[in-house]
């Protein structure tokens, strides 16, 4: 680990539904490991069959879809923004994916590790480097483009 200040981790899902808005079957994220001042975040997503994509996804061979995997890591992106103090009160939005490659399928049983790095800023735009990996395999890698805008107000019940 490197010297950089580390916010206080691990998160559990309870955690991760405080920090974004994804919720079930959307929320693709159950663990966040570590998160550092650096632009470095870790976590990982337990791969179950009871996972909903699954019954139609490849049925008899059930494969994780690629979108998925590259929606997980955007989550993990979205955590680390929106955990900043500078940034409460506004919601991240995916962009864009540059240079996504699938190196190999992700099934029911694997722990799908994820790891942002490289996170760069530019106003209320970002950019950061993704790679989702089992048993230390990449799995699939992305450059994943996001941007921020604040959250629109609740309408009141009239």
């Amino acid at each position: 680990m490197s010297e950089a200040k580390t916010r206080t981790c691990p998160l559990n899902v309870e955690q991760i539904c405080e920090i974004i808005p994804h919720r079930y079957p959307f929320l693709l994220v159950d663990r966040v490991l570590e998160i550092t001042e650096e632009g470095n975040i870790l976590g990982y997503k337990n791969v179950t069959i009871n996972e909903p994509f699954f019954q139609g996804h490849f049925p008899g061979k059930p494969i994780m879809p690629g979108v998925l995997i590259i929606e997980a890591l955007a989550q993990l992106g979205a955590v680390f923004v929106l955990s900043r103090p500078e940034n409460r009160g506004r919601v991240a939005y995916l962009m864009g994916v540059d240079n996504a490659r699938f190196r190999r399928p992700v099934v029911p049983g694997d722990r799908l590790d994820l790891k942002l790095t490289d996170m760069r800023f530019k106003g209320s735009f970002g950019k950061v480097h993704g790679v989702a990996s089992v048993d230390g395999k990449v799995a699939a890698e992305a450059e994943i483009l996001f941007a921020l805008a604040p959250e629109k107000e609740k309408e009141s019940a009239v």
